[in-house]
């Protein structure tokens, strides 16, 4: 319970991670407010928590500003702010084949989403004295891929180069921003990508030295890590939960 009474917002909450992390948040005491742009998963989700769902547009400045307003009007306070919404789409491939209107809606919807939940959550945290910011970034911020989803991958290096800026800025006044990057995570946006090209998926797995995709609770552990005291001195941070991806430079056979 290292979460008790602590209030939590979760974007992109009504699937995946962030369905995970909601749970396992809950399950440490938080109360948690699931934001999706999917009524139906996001309502669903919400009740599994015995939270609140708020549904939002990420990309939307008034939308994003009123989930967290809304939550602190609920709830009293915000204590962490998951932002975790974000696409991974099949026109997002080579640089030579990604058309300029899929560069930015990937920009769109994996980094300004991020930034916007960040600019209207802080605010309420410093008000309250403290707080946890958790970015997704992923593994491919820092490290590069010959099967490549170019924006989505400069999305994410973005996430990590913002989460750190803020982490500096920010210490001082107790407020820790830390970037999750995650391995490739077997949910049902990896699982869609890879269900139309197997062979691609196999080419990724062969570089994990587990051998196998992360499941989203494995993530989600992580989330409560960061969002918990036990985090206490960490922000900045690059935390990778990738099953070895990134140090490998010969996996077992």
């Amino acid at each position: 319970m290292r979460l008790q009474g602590r209030v939590a917002v979760v974007t992109g909450g009504g699937s995946g991670i962030g369905l995970a992390s909601a749970h396992r948040l809950a399950s440490e005491g938080a109360h948690v407010v699931i934001a999706d742009i999917d009524s139906d998963s996001g309502k669903v989700a919400a009740d599994e928590v015995d939270g609140l769902f708020i549904r939002t547009d990420v990309t939307d400045p008034e939308q994003v500003a009123a989930l967290f307003q809304t939550t602190v009007d609920t709830y009293g306070s915000l204590d962490v702010a998951f932002n975790n919404a974000g696409i991974s789409p099949p026109d997002d491939d080579s640089i030579l084949d990604t058309g300029i209107e899929a560069w930015q809606k990937v920009q769109t919807i994996n980094l300004t989403s991020v930034y916007l939940c960040c600019k209207a959550a802080i605010p309420h945290m410093l008000r309250g004295g403290r707080g946890s910011i958790i970015n997704t970034a992923s593994f491919v911020a820092v490290m590069g891929a010959a099967t490549s989803q170019i924006s989505y991958t400069a999305s994410k290096g973005g996430v990590l180069a913002m989460s750190r800026e803020l982490g500096v800025q920010f210490a001082r006044q107790n407020i820790r921003v830390n970037a999750l990057c995650p391995g490739p995570v077997n949910t049902p946006l990896l699982q869609e990508l890879f269900a139309k090209d197997q062979e691609r998926a196999q080419r990724r797995l062969v570089h994990v030295p587990m051998g196998r995709f992360a499941e989203p609770e494995e993530i989600a552990a992580a989330v409560a890590f960061l969002a918990s005291d036990d985090s206490s001195f960490m922000t900045a941070s690059s935390f990778l939960v990738d099953g070895g991806i990134s140090g490998a430079y010969v996996t077992p056979l």
